[in-house]
C-alpha cells in the first residue's frame, strides 16, 4: 500500500536563485514527486511524494538534478544536517587574490601606452583569470543542453566585446559582474543568517536530572517523565511543568512579549523561553519533537514550501523573459544593419550586447522569496507564526474578519456571578447537583461551576455521563438523572424551566425531570479586544462578525460593547460553519476572509475560511495544527500587526518587482538607442539585484508595527 509524504532536503552550496528555479522545475519531473518547492532563502527543498518507500531513490535523482545544474551543490536531508557553512557567499582568500591579480593587469592596460598585442594580452589574461570560472561554467551548462542561463549572457556579452575590439569593456562588464555576484551572495548570506537569528530558539542541550547527578544530554536523548534542570541564562530546551523552584522567564521568542512572565511549580513552561533568575526543575511533559519550539521552527522553516500567488508568476515569467531578451538580442544585432541604410554592423552587436548583459533576471528571482521569508520571520519575532508566503499575501486583502467569542474576545475567565435554584431547592443543592454533572468536562464553564462548589468530587459516585453536543451534559450520580446546559436542552428534555435576563451564561440544572434551577456564569472582554476592532477598520475591515454559542442577550451586548457589525449567537459547531459559509459568499470580490478562534473547538470553521488564525496557540496544539496563521498571544490585536506586516512585505516586494524593471526597461531602450554603455548595463544587472536585496531585508524590521 502507497504511503504518501513529505521529504525535506538541504542543498548545501546552493548560492544561485536561477539555478534553484531550474532545479526545482526538473524535479517535479520525476516520476512519483507530487510537487517539489525550493526555499532559495533557507536552502530547503520540500519534496511531496507519492510513495515513500520510493523516498531513496527520488532523493538519489534529484541529487543527481541538483548536481548537473550547479556541481558545487551537495544534497543531504534535514536530519542530516548538522553543520550548515556559514561561509557560503563569502570571499575566500583564493578568489580575493584572483580577483586582485586581475585587477592589477587590467589597471595595466589600461594606464599604460603599449603596443596593440601587448595590450590585447594584459586585458585579454586579465578576463581569463577574472572570469575563467564563469567561461567553464558556461561551457559546461552548454554540453548539458542548457544555454539560457547568467553564465551564458556574461560569456556572450563579454566575449562578443572583445571580437568588436572593446577590450576594457569586456573585461570591465565581467569584473563587475564578479564583485557584484560576490556582494550579492554576500547580502542573501548575510540576510539568511539575519533570518535564522529571529528564530534562533533551538536548544542545543538538556540538563537531564538522574538519581545522584546532572547530565548533559541531547534534546532528543529526553524522554516524557523525565526531570531536567535549567539554570539561569539557559533556554528551557523541552515543554513541561515546573517542580522545583520559582523564576522569571522571558518568553519574546515566542510571544514577542518583552514583559518576562513569573513560574512557579505546578506551572506549566514551554521551551524557547529563556529562564532569567533562578535554578528550576522541570518534569518533562512532551518530547522535543512535540514540544513547541519545534513545532514553531518547523512551521517557520517549511513556510516557503507554500508560495504567495507573485512568487509563482515570478517563477513562470523568469522561464520565459531570459530566452525572449536572447532572441531580441540576437534580432537587434542582425535586423538594423541590413534594413536601415548606413548602420554600422559592429555598432549594433554592441546594442545587442548590452541587451544580453541585462536579461539576467536575478533581482527579481532573489529578492522577493527573501521578501516573503524575512517577513515571515519578522512576524514569528512578533509572536505571529504565518505557515506559508500565501497566507502572507493574502492578509493583504481581508474583506471580512469572523471572531468566536469566547477565549478569542473575551478571557475566557469564568466566574459563577449568581446561583438561583427553584423551590424546594438550596444554592448548595443546586451547585452541588451542577458540580458532579460538569466534573468531566474541561470547559471553562465547567471548571468555573467545579470550582465555584469548592468541595472535593466523588468521581465513584458518577454511575455515567454523556456530553450532548451543543446542549450540555446528561449524568446520572447518587442514583439521580442529571441535566445541565442551555436552554435548547431543556426544551428537547420536555423540562419546563425559567428563562432570566441576565448578562453572561446560563446553565440551566434538572433532577429526575425535575427543574432546580440556573446558574450565571460571567466572562470578561480582553483589555485590547476593542482596540483591536477599532484598529481592524482603520486598516480596511469592510465587516467585523462574531460567531457564538452563547446566549442572545450576552452576544449582543459584547458585540454592542466591541463595535461588532453583524453577531449570530446560539450556534452549534456545524452552524458556525454554515455562517462562515454565508458570510464568504457576501464578501467583496478578492477579498478574504479570516475566522479567528482558539483553535481547540473551532477546527471546521478554521478549515472552511480564507485564512485560520488561532488564538491563545501558546501551547496548543490543536491551534497550531489547525490554523494558518497562530497568535501566540491571547491578543486580538495581534491579528491587526499581522495584517501590518503583510502590507509591510507586500509594498517592499512590489518596490523591487518595479524597481528592477524599469531600471532593465529604461537601460534596454537607452541601449537600443545606443546612448547607454556596457557599464549601465552591468549595473541594471547585478547593481539592481544588489539593491533589492538590501531593500528586502528591510522587512525583517517589525519590532515598531
Amino acid at each position: 500500500m502507497k504511503q504518501t509524504g513529505k521529504k525535506e532536503l538541504i542543498l548545501e552550496g546552493l548560492n544561485c536563485a536561477h539555478c534553484a528555479l531550474k532545479i526545482e522545475a526538473k524535479v517535479k519531473e520525476i516520476e512519483g514527486v507530487n510537487n517539489a518547492s525550493i526555499n532559495f532563502v533557507s536552502k530547503k527543498m520540500t519534496l511531496e511524494l507519492n510513495d515513500m518507500l520510493q523516498s531513496a531513490d527520488i532523493i538519489k535523482q534529484a541529487s543527481l538534478i541538483a548536481k548537473s545544474i550547479e556541481e558545487d551543490i551537495e544534497v543531504v536531508e534535514e536530519q542530516g544536517k548538522n553543520n550548515e557553512k556559514d561561509n557560503d557567499g563569502d570571499f575566500n582568500k583564493k578568489d580575493f587574490a584572483k580577483l586582485g591579480l586581475g585587477i592589477l593587469l587590467f589597471t595595466a592596460a589600461l594606464a599604460l601606452k603599449l603596443n596593440y598585442w601587448v595590450e590585447f594580452s594584459l586585458f585579454f589574461a586579465s578576463y581569463i583569470i577574472i572570469g575563467g570560472e564563469v567561461l567553464l561554467k558556461a561551457l559546461r551548462n552548454i554540453s548539458k543542453g542548457r544555454i539560457f542561463d547568467e553564465n551564458f549572457l556574461m560569456c556572450i556579452a563579454t566575449v562578443g566585446a572583445f571580437l568588436i575590439g572593446e577590450f576594457p569593456e569586456g573585461v570591465a562588464v565581467m569584473l563587475f559582474y564578479q564583485i557584484g555576484e560576490s556582494l550579492q551572495d554576500m547580502a542573501v548570506n548575510r540576510s539568511r543568517k539575519s533570518i535564522a537569528a529571529l528564530m534562533d530558539i533551538r536548544p542545543d542541550y538538556a540538563n537531564l536530572k538522574t538519581s545522584d547527578s546532572i547530565k548533559k544530554v541531547s534534546v532528543e536523548d529526553v524522554k516524557v517523565g523525565d526531570t531536567i534542570v535549567v539554570k539561569p541564562g539557559e533556554r528551557i530546551p523541552l515543554d513541561g511543568k515546573v517542580t522545583e523552584g520559582r523564576t522569571m522567564l522571558d518568553t519574546s521568542a515566542l510571544t514577542g512579549e518583552s514583559v518576562p512572565r513569573e513560574v512557579y511549580p505546578g506551572e506549566t513552561v514551554l521551551s524557547g523561553s529563556v529562564n532569567q533568575t533562578s535554578l528550576i526543575s522541570i518534569e518533562v511533559t512532551k518530547l522535543f519533537g512535540e514540544s513547541t519550539v519545534s513545532k514553531i521552527l518547523d512551521m517557520v522553516q517549511n513556510a516557503s514550501s507554500r508560495k504567495a500567488p507573485t512568487e509563482n508568476f515570478i517563477t513562470k515569467f523568469a522561464r520565459y523573459y531570459t530566452p525572449a531578451v536572447v532572441f531580441i538580442s540576437a534580432a537587434l544585432a542582425v535586423i538594423p544593419p541590413l534594413v536601415i541604410p548606413g548602420a554600422e554592423f559592429f555598432d549594433w552587436v554592441y546594442r545587442a550586447l548590452i541587451f544580453l548583459v541585462i536579461s539576467c533576471p536575478c533581482a527579481l528571482v532573489i529578492s522577493i522569496p527573501l521578501g516573503f521569508f524575512g517577513g515571515i520571520g519578522g512576524a514569528s519575532k512578533n509572536g505571529i507564526l504565518i505557515k506559508g508566503s500565501n497566507y502572507l499575501e493574502a492578509l493583504n486583502s481581508v474583506d471580512t474578519v469572523v471572531f468566536d467569542k469566547t477565549g478569542t474576545l473575551t478571557r475566557g475567565v469564568f466566574n459563577v456571578t449568581e446561583v438561583n435554584p427553584s423551590s424546594g431547592f438550596t444554592k448548595e443543592n443546586l451547585l452541588k447537583y451542577a458540580a458532579y454533572a460538569e466534573s468531566f468536562s474541561n470547559h471553562p464553564i465547567a471548571l468555573s461551576i467545579t470550582k465555584a462548589f469548592g468541595e472535593t468530587i466523588d468521581k465513584n459516585k458518577i454511575e455515567s455521563y454523556e456530553e450532548i453536543a451543543g446542549h450540555g451534559i446528561k449524568a446520572i450520580s447518587h442514583g439521580k438523572e442529571i441535566l445541565a446546559g442551555n436552554a435548547s436542552l431543556m426544551t428537547k428534555a420536555s423540562i419546563p424551566f425559567t428563562n432570566i435576563d441576565s448578562i453572561g451564561t446560563i446553565v440551566h440544572v434538572a433532577v429526575d425531570g425535575n427543574y432546580t434551577g440556573n446558574i450565571v456564569i460571567s466572562d470578561e472582554i480582553k483589555s485590547d479586544s476593542k482596540k483591536a476592532l477599532k484598529e481592524l477598520k482603520e486598516i480596511g475591515v469592510r465587516k467585523l462578525v462574531m460567531l457564538t454559542g452563547d446566549n442572545n442577550n450576552t452576544a449582543h451586548k459584547i458585540a454592542s460593547e466591541l463595535g461588532i457589525d453583524e453577531v449570530h449567537a446560539e450556534l452549534l459547531p456545524h452552524q458556525k460553519v454554515e455562517k462562515v459559509e454565508l458570510l464568504d459568499s457576501s464578501k467583496s470580490r478578492g477579498g478574504k476572509l479570516v475566522f479567528v478562534g482558539d483553535g481547540l473547538n473551532d477546527a471546521p470553521v478554521l478549515a472552511r475560511s480564507d485564512i485560520g488564525v488561532a488564538m491563545g496557540g501558546l501551547g496548543s496544539d490543536a491551534a497550531i495544527e489547525a490554523a494558518d496563521v497562530v497568535l501566540m498571544t491571547d491578543e486580538p490585536s495581534k491579528l491587526v500587526s499581522a495584517i501590518k506586516i503583510a502590507k509591510r512585505t507586500k509594498s517592499i516586494v512590489w518596490e523591487n518587482i518595479i524597481f528592477a524593471f524599469a531600471v532593465k526597461a529604461l537601460v534596454l531602450l537607452l541601449g537600443a538607442g545606443g546612448i547607454a554603455t556596457m557599464w549601465e548595463a552591468v549595473f541594471a544587472d547585478v547593481g539592481v539585484a544588489l539593491l533589492a536585496v538590501l531593500n528586502a531585508m528591510r522587512v525583517m524590521r517589525v519590532k515598531n508595527i
